[in-house]
């Protein structure tokens, strides 16, 4: 009897195709968070990639091209990280971002952000979405934390308010670290505001309910 073959296994140029793909991305990645998008040449990419300079046209068409394969991966790393269950803390949710940026080139999302400020293409639509899912995870984490009674009504826009400051806090500190010498500095901002707002959720979400209206 002749098995039914439903895949057809992998060849090794496919093979070879995305390691150079790979290669090039992680040389992009590295150099794009090290000197900027614009000061960075496909010459550049080949000599720190080990791939010659016209494979890169050949997996990417252009340099835009290879940005947004550059925004995508790191996005998708990102993503895949918050994607899991929300934490019971907001101090648990930081850590995992700490992590996150040691294991990646984290001034990556800077330089992007300097990108989209003057692009409106697919690398603009796709950073805004990175930060929204970001923001979506914040306001998961602000939901289980709203006090009884609270108003439905008004519910929703103060929890978007309060993940909105949050999403801005945890991306300033992260600003912060990187012209810092200490490298514990992004951990231990982070793990001073998780604590602080850990223990005074009750406050916070007074702080953003709007007062309440005298009765006629």
């Amino acid at each position: 009897m002749i098995d039914d073959v439903t895949s057809t296994p992998r060849r090794r140029i496919d093979e070879i195709g995305d390691e150079s793909r790979q290669r090039i991305l992680d040389a992009s990645e590295s150099l794009f968070a090290e000197q900027g998008f614009d000061r960075t040449s496909f010459a550049e990419i080949a000599k720190r990639s080990g791939i010659s300079r016209g494979s890169i046209p050949w997996h990417f068409q252009n340099k835009d091209g290879l940005l947004i394969a550059v925004v995508e991966r790191a996005i998708d790393r990102a993503l895949v990280r918050e994607s899991s269950p929300a934490p019971r803390s907001l101090s648990d949710i930081f850590a995992d971002y700490v992590s996150w940026a040691r294991q990646s080139n984290s001034a990556l999302v800077f330089m992007i952000a300097s990108e989209v400020m003057t692009s409106t293409g697919s690398i603009r639509s796709q950073y805004q979405d990175f930060l929204e899912q970001r923001r979506k995870l914040m306001q998961q984490w602000v939901r289980a934390h709203r006090p009884e009674g609270a108003d439905e009504a008004t519910a929703e826009g103060q929890e978007r308010a309060f993940a909105g400051a949050l999403s801005g806090a945890l991306l300033g500190a992260h600003f912060h670290a990187l012209f810092d010498t200490d490298d514990d500095n992004l951990a231990a901002a982070l793990r001073s505001l998780g604590a602080l707002v850990d223990k005074n959720i009750a406050d916070v979400w007074s702080a953003t309910t709007p007062p309440e209206l005298p009765r006629p």
